[in-house]
């Protein structure tokens, strides 16, 4: 049901297929938990509605309060992104939200159809001390707090900082990168501030992502989480249909990253699950290839029996180390992932500030435990 809800389209076939499911029964509890786990239930809300006279009253009811309830939340994140945005603006600061409400606006043209939970904003490396000032204004605490040495590492190893809101944790991130560094795909963050587009969020205007750059991005997050929530193959699916998209670009800056197979098997997944048709301008730039297939393959497997892959277990890394094209990327995402220490190293051992250096020691220790326990 979830697959349908969410499948890019045709209308009127979507609601006959529902209508087919309703048929056949449904465990209502089982469905709204699987909604909110994959981040659909906006998408499963408007679905069922629209066959609405098929549904029991109470099931309707509680459908209603879910679309209306994201809605009043989408409002309510909307309003504080604004305020974020424009008292940053004043301050001189450039940001790109690329994701939550700005993401819902670019992609769905509607901030209620999209489950939403917070702000992120991509800055450029050189203005985060402003920038993390300039949220200090407006009421926003870091969620942690490094030393001196443990911000320096973490300027170069790391991606984010969190901030938590008035009542409310890790409501806004704040990244300079797309994602960690032992990923080992370095995306061109100036690149893409060059390239970012208007966007009308709640009437509002502000930058975002170009189309583009949002879906290589959104593509290497869905891989970094092996695509586990459904809410991101259908971010995924709806650029897919944009009839502008230039693929061209999106092959060409996927081969130079090392990132031609995590698109591939991104296509292959919307395809198989969601019904998503793959573009031929995308096949002639992002050719088949087999280890995509066989990837695609074996997390679609995953995916259907709501198991997933453990992040930090073995099968993870080897899952991160497959989905790379080029050895040296993977040569690259082995001996970050192993030598480079972070937050969990800091806090698991306490060292004098002059053997801040052993934490790359720690960091193997640590990693190998990991792996030994599966």
């Amino acid at each position: 049901m979830l697959r349908t809800a969410c499948a890019p389209g045709d209308e009127a076939r979507k609601q006959e297929s529902v209508r087919s499911w309703l048929q056949s029964g449904i465990r209502w509890n089982v469905l709204f938990h699987l909604a909110e786990r994959h981040g659909v239930r906006p998408a499963l809300a408007q679905a069922l509605l629209k066959v609405g006279a098929s549904i029991p009253d109470e099931q309707k009811g509680a459908l209603k309060d879910i679309f209306q309830t994201n809605l009043r939340k989408s409002l309510l994140l909307a309003r504080e992104l604004i305020r974020i945005v424009d008292h940053l603006s004043r301050t001189g600061l450039d940001v790109i939200p690329y994701k939550g409400i700005a993401l819902a606006e670019a992609v769905y043209g509607d901030i209620a159809l999209r489950q939403t939970g917070d702000i992120d904003l991509l800055i450029r490396t050189a203005d985060l001390q402003k920038v993390r000032a300039a949220v200090g204004e407006v009421g926003y605490t870091p969620h942690f707090v490094f030393s001196g040495a443990e911000e320096k590492a973490y300027l170069k190893s790391g991606y984010e900082y969190v901030f938590d809101g008035a009542g409310a944790p890790n409501l806004l991130e704040i990244q300079w990168a797309i994602q960690p560094r032992f990923y080992a795909v370095d995306f061109d963050v100036d690149g893409a501030f060059r390239r970012a587009v208007a966007v009308l969020v709640a009437g509002h205007p502000m930058k975002t992502l170009s189309t583009e750059d949002l879906f290589l991005v959104l593509a290497v997050h869905a891989a970094k989480h092996a695509w586990e929530r459904l809410v991101w193959l259908c971010d995924l699916a709806r650029i897919m249909r944009s009839p502008t998209l230039n693929w061209r670009e999106i092959g060409s800056q996927a081969k130079a990253l090392g990132i031609a197979r995590i698109v591939r098997v991104t296509l292959l997944l919307a395809n198989r699950i969601l019904g998503a048709q793959i573009p031929a301008a995308a096949d002639r730039v992002l050719p088949p290839d087999w280890c995509a297939n066989k990837l695609a393959g074996e997390i679609e497997s995953q995916l259907a029996g709501q198991t997933g892959y453990r992040v930090e277990s073995l099968a993870y890394f080897r899952l991160m180390m497959r989905l790379r094209e080029r050895r040296r990327d993977r040569l690259r995402f082995f001996s970050r992932l192993a030598f480079t220490p972070g937050p969990g190293e800091w806090a698991a051992v306490r060292l004098p500030r002059p053997f801040f250096p052993l934490y790359g020691i720690v960091r193997l220790f640590r990693l190998a435990a990991r792996l030994a326990r599966g």
